[in-house]
């Protein structure tokens, strides 16, 4: 077994260990691991789903399109689902819809992004597919360099999508999160407020708590999410190992 099959291995054996000591109102669902593949090569991507791994996550829109592309991926990797999880821009709706095997978008922050991919979606829809998935993304922390929707902001977002996006299916809230929280001082306030805006939501707008996602917790502190009720994980370099930099 290579180092990326047994780390694999490891982040899903941990996964499981957190959800038998979730709460009860958890037990409906088993969480998602997420492979965040940012900066890694194709044949890593090809490793880890030869090894079971099907949902990728990709934070750059050009980086993605490289990878659903690419030749091997695309005869090796037929069941892949790509997860966007990257800041997107309207000038590059297009692109990344064009991306075969796309799955969610889970980064939505504002009425125009949703607006765009709304109206683009069914140029790119394949016959078998109906509408595309999305997430709100909310800025929990409330820092100022992270994207997402303020938090009082939430439900009117997610009813707009779902009453204007008719193209669109809301499946959920995604948050980043303050990085490096100490998870030994307690649950994470970011994603006790992620759940408060579920919450929220599903009172103001009538929305069963179990028909909506939480995609929260990453390498070093995805266990914590899963214990709090976390249905999508998005591990990268407790999977991959370290990142090289952007720029290399």
């Amino acid at each position: 077994m290579t180092n990326l099959t047994v780390n694999l291995k490891i982040v899903c054996d941990k996964i499981l260990d957190a959800s038998a000591k979730r709460a009860l109102e958890y037990k409906y669902f088993e969480p998602r691991l997420v492979a965040v593949s940012k900066f890694k090569p194709p044949e890593l991507i090809i490793e880890a789903y030869e090894a079971g791994q099907r949902y990728f996550g990709e934070n750059y829109v050009n980086e993605l399109v490289q990878k659903g592309n690419h030749p091997d991926i695309l005869a090796k990797c037929e069941q892949i689902r790509w997860h966007f999880i990257g800041h997107l821009q309207r000038n590059k709706v297009n692109k990344l819809l064009s991306v075969p095997n796309l799955y969610i978008i889970e980064t939505i922050d504002n009425e125009k992004i949703a607006s765009a991919l709304n109206t683009s979606w069914p140029k790119f829809k394949k016959c078998n597919e109906s509408k595309l998935k999305v997430m709100v993304q909310v800025n929990t922390s409330k820092e100022k360099e992270k994207s997402g929707c303020e938090v009082t902001n939430v439900s009117s977002l997610v009813k707009y999508i779902i009453d204007n996006c008719k193209n669109l299916e809301f499946v959920g809230l995604m948050t980043i999160g303050m990085f490096g929280y100490d998870v030994t001082k307690g649950p994470n306030p970011d994603f006790l407020c992620l759940k408060e805006c579920r919450e929220n939501v599903s009172k103001e707008l009538g929305i069963d708590l179990t028909k909506m996602e939480l995609s929260m917790g990453m390498s070093n502190d995805y266990e914590q999410a899963v214990e709090l009720g976390s249905t999508n994980i998005r591990v990268g370099s407790a999977i991959f190992g370290e990142r090289p930099k952007k720029d290399t």
